[in-house]
């Protein structure tokens, strides 16, 4: 069983699961496509979920279990995902040693976890699974083990479904660029269309598939857009979810639009400069397109737009590696340093939630000191008090 992408007849594409023969796992299949077609996901979730999938239907196979009941045994599946190497061919749990390190960490089990747990539960859904396999997977309960903001506008007692089995996952946060790096890579930059790259991550605030994915009618960089038909003020971006032919893909499912500065906005006439130099009229509509590399004015990939920052860090000659969602940290963090309260950055970064917005803000050093230094000592109760 191995996980195998599909481009359906209307360009759109989604992974599914095929066995040695390569056939369609059905159940599998229409699992997937549900979730690429029915629910707005993206193709990268189906891919990962199909290979989720796929690795338990492999350990149903090589252990005579059938799919559909095997969720008794999820433990066991757990242990087999732990020390069962995934591309050799081998079908049998590789017995630990003192020194052995796990096949897959915690994290990368509970994705499978998810995946497994979504499938079964289609399958319960469609009846082609029995009900009572959500009792193995899922335990039921309520909002009354949710913090007080979690639970609701009525105050009414709601029932959840709560995964049963999930490993503890170690903390790992993703540090932010520093503004140092950020200013090291726009110097190290050779062309006008990276230069904006940079700024679209780090100024705006973008995630590399939504900058991947902005089309030349979603930038607004009028101070008056009323003769665009959008009633905005000020510069703005306007980041929509599509199904896009270089695979860009926004998070969030509601459009919204983000406001732009006077550095993002002369970015972009010199990049639109630039690109009529190399294509004239031509080219896609879509902003960011090869102009150094065939095929010249198709759009940039997010993979691209990774390996400009790999590059650019590189060639800035910075002593770490730079990833794209580090200079998103590092615009939510500046916004922060700046006073930007919490809800002006969950906007920012177009999260639905303000605890969303959490994991991104790394207060700078400085502004941890001023807030030390701002509390007033207390040996000092005013003139003639107490010390």
């Amino acid at each position: 069983m191995r996980a195998f992408p599909v481009r359906m007849p209307s360009g759109t594409r989604y992974w599914t699961v095929v066995d040695d023969d390569l056939v369609v796992v059905e159940e599998a299949d229409r699992f997937l496509r549900e979730l690429r077609l029915g629910r707005g996901r993206a193709e990268s979730t189906t891919k990962a979920h199909a290979g989720g999938v796929a690795l338990f239907m492999r350990w149903c196979a090589s252990t005579g279990r059938d799919w559909r009941t095997a969720a008794r045994d999820m433990g066991l599946f757990m242990l087999w995902l732990k020390w069962t190497p995934g591309d050799s061919g081998q079908h049998r749990i590789v017995a630990p040693g003192p020194d052995s390190e796990p096949v897959r960490g915690s994290k990368r089990i509970n994705k499978v976890l998810t995946a497994v747990r979504g499938f079964l539960s289609h399958g319960v859904v469609n009846k082609t699974v029995p009900g009572w396999v959500l009792e193995q997977i899922y335990e039921l309960g309520d909002t009354n083990d949710l913090p007080f903001e979690a639970r609701g506008e009525d105050g009414g007692l709601r029932y959840r479904l709560r995964a049963h089995h999930r490993l503890q996952e170690p903390e790992s946060d993703v540090d932010r660029a520093t503004d140092e790096e950020i200013v090291a890579m726009f110097l190290a930059c050779r062309s006008a269309r990276d230069r904006l790259i940079v700024l679209l991550l780090a100024r705006v605030g973008l995630r590399r598939g939504q900058a991947a994915g902005l089309r030349r009618r979603d930038a607004h960089l009028l101070m008056d857009s009323r003769s665009l038909g959008c009633d905005i003020e000020g510069a703005h971006l306007h980041v929509v979810r599509r199904q896009n032919v270089n695979n860009a893909w926004s998070k969030s499912r509601k459009p919204y639009a983000l406001p732009v500065d006077f550095l993002v906005v002369q970015a972009f006439d010199q990049y639109m400069l630039e690109r009529h130099e190399r294509l004239g009229v031509g080219g896609s509509d879509f902003v960011l397109v090869n102009l150094f590399r065939p095929p010249y004015g198709s759009p940039v990939t997010p993979d691209a737009i990774g390996e400009i920052i790999e590059s650019l860090a590189k060639r800035a000659g910075l002593d770490r590696p730079i990833a794209p969602h580090m200079c998103r940290h590092a615009m939510a963090s500046n916004v922060a340093d700046a006073g930007g309260k919490l809800d002006e950055i969950q906007a920012l970064l177009g999260q639905k939630h303000p605890g969303s917005a959490r994991p991104y803000l790394h207060p700078r050093a400085s502004r941890l000191r001023d807030a030390v230094e701002r509390v007033p000592s207390p040996r000092v109760q005013g003139e003639g008090g107490d010390r």
